[in-house]
C-alpha cells in the first residue's frame, strides 16, 4: 500500500479521507493540533488518540519531516536554513530579524523556471514544485525547532510561489486554518514575478494575503530583458491583474524594484514606475541589487539610491529602502540558490 503524506492534506482533506476509513471528522482537528501546534512527527505521540486508530493511521499514512542538512547565521543575526528533501534535493528558508519582529521568507520550489538575469535562483534551472507539506515544513522548523518568533511569513524564496499555486494555495490554508497554524492571513506575503493567471486565482482565494510584485521595470522593452515572465505576461496585463487584486481584497500591493546601477536608474525608470505606482495606489519596495557575477550587471552606491527614491517621493509615490539582510551568508534577494543544488552536495 502507498502511504500518503499525511501533511500535504488540508483540513477539509484530511476530513474527507478519515470520512472514508470510517474516523469521525473532529479526529481531523486533533491531528492538526498535535501536527502544527505541538510538532510531532509520530502518530504514537498523539497521546488523546486511540491505539486502534493509530495503527490504521500508520497503514495509510506518514508524516514527512524535513531534513535540516545546515545552519548559517550572518553577523547581523540572520539565519538561512538549509534542508535536505526526501529526494536527495535541497531547498533554503531565511529568518530575518529586524528590531521587534522576524520575519521568514519561505521557498516554494527547487530552483525556478524564469530566468531573471539578477537572480542567482533562476540561473540553477529548473528542478521541481515543492509539495505542501515541504512548504509548511519549513515554517514548522521555524516555529517549533529553531523558537523563532515570527511575525511575517514572504513567499519570496527559491522559486516562483504563482507557478506552484495548488501547493503554495494549500499551505496558506493551513497555516491561516485556526487548528493548524492559525497565522493571520494579513501575515503572509506572496511575491510574484508576474504570472497573471495566479494573480486571478489569488484575487478570487477568498483570503486577505499580502500581494508583491517583482516589477523592476516599467516598461516592456526593459522588463523583457530583466523579467522573462514579462514575455509571456507584459506589464499591461499585469497591472490590471494587480488593480483588480487590490480592490477585491482591500490589500495594498508592494512593488519590488531591484535598482541597477545604470540599468533601471535613469529619471525615465523613475517616472514610469511612479506613474504604475500611482495607478496601482502601490507602495515601492527599493532593494539595491545583489552581485552575482552577471555581466553587466552593477550594485548602485548609496547615493545613487537616495537620489532615485527621491526622485520617487517628489511625484508623491510611497518608498521605502528594503533592507538587504544575511549578505555575508548569501542570503540576500536573489541569492537564494545554495551551495546545494539538486542532487550535488559537494561543499
Amino acid at each position: 500500500m502507498v502511504k500518503t503524506d499525511i501533511k500535504r492534506l488540508t483540513l477539509a482533506e484530511l476530513k474527507e479521507s478519515l470520512r472514508e476509513l470510517g474516523v469521525k471528522p473532529y479526529r481531523a482537528e486533533q491531528v492538526f493540533y498535535w501536527l502544527y501546534n505541538r510538532g510531532v512527527d509520530t502518530f504514537a505521540s498523539m497521546k488523546n488518540i486511540p491505539g486502534e486508530i493509530i495503527e490504521m493511521w500508520d497503514e495509510h499514512f506518514y508524516i514527512m519531516g524535513l531534513k535540516l542538512s545546515e545552519t548559517q547565521r550572518s553577523k547581523d543575526g540572520t539565519a538561512k536554513f538549509l534542508f535536505e528533501l526526501e529526494d536527495g534535493n535541497f531547498i533554503e528558508s531565511v529568518l530575518i530579524p529586524h528590531k521587534t519582529r522576524e520575519t521568514l521568507c519561505i521557498s516554494t520550489q527547487v530552483g525556478c523556471r524564469f530566468v531573471c538575469g539578477f537572480c542567482a535562483s533562476g540561473r540553477m534551472g529548473f528542478e521541481r514544485n515543492l509539495t505542501t507539506s515541504e512548504i509548511t515544513g519549513q515554517v514548522l522548523y521555524a516555529l517549533r525547532r529553531s523558537k523563532a518568533k515570527v511575525s511575517n511569513y514572504v513567499f519570496m524564496g527559491m522559486g516562483e510561489p504563482l507557478d506552484n499555486y495548488d501547493n503554495l494555495a494549500k499551505s496558506i490554508l493551513i497555516m491561516n486554518e485556526s487548528k493548524g497554524l492559525a497565522i493571520g492571513a494579513r501575515r503572509i506575503t506572496i511575491s510574484t514575478c508576474g504570472i497573471v493567471p495566479g494573480i486571478k486565482k489569488l484575487r478570487d482565494f477568498g483570503l486577505q494575503v499580502n500581494l508583491s510584485i517583482s516589477l523592476h521595470a516599467s516598461t516592456d522593452r526593459l522588463r523583457n530583458e530583466l523579467v522573462t515572465a514579462n514575455k509571456i505576461y507584459p506589464l499591461k496585463g499585469l497591472i490590471k491583474a494587480c488593480k483588480e487584486y487590490a480592490e477585491a481584497t482591500g490589500r495594498v500591493i508592494t512593488l519590488e524594484y531591484v535598482l541597477i546601477k545604470g540599468k533601471n536608474d535613469s529619471v525615465e525608470d523613475t517616472a514610469g514606475l511612479s506613474k504604475i505606482a500611482r495607478d496601482l495606489r502601490a507602495k515601492v519596495n527599493v532593494i539595491a541589487y545583489s552581485d552575482i557575477g552577471a555581466a553587466g550587471y552593477n550594485t548602485p552606491s548609496r547615493r545613487e539610491i537616495a537620489v532615485f527614491m527621491n526622485r520617487l517621493r517628489e511625484k508623491g509615490v510611497n518608498v521605502t529602502l528594503r533592507r538587504s539582510a544575511g549578505a555575508d551568508i548569501q542570503a540576500a534577494c536573489g541569492q537564494l540558490a545554495g551551495r546545494r543544488r539538486c542532487r550535488d552536495i559537494r561543499l
